[in-house]
């Protein structure tokens, strides 16, 4: 199978994940600024998952240019990180509408770590179909940004018990650590073959 159709339906379903999540948001009842305060948490927590739907699209496309094909084990790994990523409407609104709360905060580091190794999962079903000298095998290496970022979700879930706030910044540095624009995938592709 051609990787054009399953690029496509990750896009889509990328696209209202994205729409949901802005959908969740709520217009505040009142013309004045002070009406905007309630849904401030709201906001901030849609800004963040915004941000890291952008970081996975952007990273998932890039992913998709090292293959050739696409095989049963890729598609159900694409299916699995999407699946995740579906969450992240439920995991952003339940956490921005309790103001940071503990548990709201906890799930959402759960359901970003999950996403992360489902991530992690796709990359491995692609550089087995496409062989251990493949494009995507080169590009990755060591992939310190990959290894990392579960580990600061697991610190952050737990931080949530010490404060929640604590956790958001680790998942903001997380998320920081990923907007730096990944260019090994790009370098190795314009290696001569």
């Amino acid at each position: 199978m051609g990787k054009g159709r399953m690029e496509a339906f990750s896009d889509g379903v990328l696209a209202i994940i994205i729409t949901i999540m802005v959908l969740e948001m709520k217009v505040p009842h009142g013309a004045e600024l002070s009406a905007l305060r309630p849904i401030l948490p709201v906001f901030l927590s849609y800004v963040l998952s915004f941000i890291y739907l952008g970081i996975y699209w952007n990273n998932h496309h890039h992913l998709l240019h090292t293959c050739r094909r696409v095989t049963g084990p890729i598609l159900w790994a694409n299916l699995h990180l999407l699946f995740w990523l579906s969450l992240f409407p439920f995991a952003t609104g339940w956490m921005g509408e309790n103001e940071i709360a503990v548990v709201p905060a906890a799930l959402y580091g759960v359901v970003l770590f999950l996403a992360a190794v489902a991530y992690y999962i796709l990359q491995r079903a692609i550089i087995a179909s496409e062989g251990p000298d493949s494009v995507l095998a080169r590009a990755v290496g060591r992939d310190w940004k990959g290894k990392l970022s579960p580990v600061l979700y697991l610190i952050a879930i737990g931080a949530t018990l010490v404060s929640p706030w604590i956790s958001e910044a680790i998942y903001v540095l997380a998320a920081l650590i990923w907007l730096v624009p990944d260019r090994r995938i790009e370098r190795v592709l314009r290696e001569p073959a």
